[in-house]
């Protein structure tokens, strides 16, 4: 690795469309060589004109309880046609008048540009934290305006409804396939075969289309061995990172949601790999990783394949909560059936590592307690 150039003889994919040169840029900066893949077609697909106006009309009709606001581009594009029918004021009126979660900055942003405030956004930018925010809560009877992003968001109004509220959904735009999908399924080989080091994902669908890019060259189950192995998938924040779990994919991400700190962490994750592994655990302990060898202070530790794929998966986050549903998983076929499974293989990693090695995070999971 020359001086200056951590990524140096490294093979990066990319599946952003917007903003590629740049991330492409920042990664051959640092020595990379890229392999560019847009997974999305470069322009969102707009709802319909008629159905997002009445959907508009809809909202104005009676008063709002809660407003969901899950993107910033979503939100302005919805305003910007709501300004050229003239409904824009009547719509903003309404909106004042409720409680509004965000989800992130960028959406927190687009409200304030009309002048509109949101009461609370959670520090994590996941849309899942939203909706923890409202359960246990009385909504029978409320009224809540749930802004949907590129992907619907029909299950969320479903549980909504489940908890007594009437929902009414906004779709501003879908995001659909790229449209040529020929350097995505040839991404799809590399990966599968093994002659790239690293993937990112800078978006949840960027993330559904490479999986069914995978899953239509009949390559998927390769390419989920081969990012449980030694690929590494690098996600721009946990939103993007939840869309892996039900593939039972291990990923990074950075602690802040942007593509510079995605890209300084791959600087440090794929030297790290190709060297070994060294994490400091609590205790001062030190484990090491080398291949599939592991090393608890010196000394070699011998894991069963269930316990084994769970330590892998914990790893390839230290110190962040892998969700039971992610273990589950990522577990040998022979031991997935349920969440008992994940117990009995985090008891035998604790078993092997030490009781504090693995730490219990209360109704979201387990995470590799890390030193410092």
């Amino acid at each position: 690795m020359s001086e200056g150039h951590p990524l140096a003889g490294f093979r990066i994919g990319v599946t952003a469309t917007r903003k590629a040169d740049e991330q492409g840029a920042l990664l051959e900066r640092r020595g990379a060589e890229v392999v560019y893949a847009p997974a999305l077609s470069l322009d969102p697909n707009r709802i319909d004109p008629a159905t997002l106006r009445a959907s508009t009309e809809e909202v104005i009709g009676s008063p709002v309880d809660v407003f969901l606001v899950t993107t910033g581009i979503g939100l302005r594009g919805w305003f910007d046609a709501a300004e050229g029918w003239g409904l824009l004021d009547p719509l903003l009126e309404r909106l004042k008048g409720a409680e509004i979660l965000a989800r992130g900055p960028k959406s927190v942003g687009a409200l304030r540009a009309r002048g509109l405030r949101e009461l609370w956004a959670p520090e994590s930018e996941e849309f899942d934290d939203v909706m923890a925010h409202l359960r246990g809560r009385d909504l029978a009877g409320k009224r809540i305006v749930v802004q949907e992003h590129g992907q619907s968001l029909s299950m969320v109004g479903h549980a909504l409804r489940r908890m007594g509220a009437e929902v009414v959904s906004v779709a501003v735009y879908r995001v659909d396939p790229a449209i040529d999908p020929e350097p995505m399924f040839g991404l799809v080989e590399q990966v599968a075969d093994g002659t790239v080091d690293a993937v990112t994902f800078t978006s949840a669908p960027a993330v559904a289309s490479f999986m069914q890019a995978a899953g239509s060259v009949g390559r998927r189950d390769e390419v989920i061995a081969a990012f449980q192995a030694d690929v590494v998938a690098a996600s721009v924040g946990p939103v993007t990172a939840a869309a892996f779990e039900m593939w039972g994919v291990p990923t990074i991400f950075p602690e802040r949601s942007r593509l510079l700190p995605m890209i300084t962490l791959l600087e440090t994750e794929l030297p790290s790999r190709r060297a070994g592994l060294t994490i400091e655990l609590v205790g001062e302990h030190q484990l090491l990783l080398h291949g599939d060898e592991v090393l608890l202070d010196g000394a070699v530790v011998k894991l069963s394949p269930a316990p084994a794929a769970v330590l892998q998966a914990l790893i390839a986050n230290p110190g962040n909560v892998v969700s039971r549903r992610a273990l589950l998983a990522m577990l040998p076929s022979g031991n997935a059936g349920s969440e008992h499974a994940v117990e009995m293989a985090v008891a035998r990693l604790r078993a092997a590592l030490g009781t504090r090695a693995i730490q219990t995070v209360v109704k979201r999971g387990y995470r590799l307690a890390v030193a410092g």
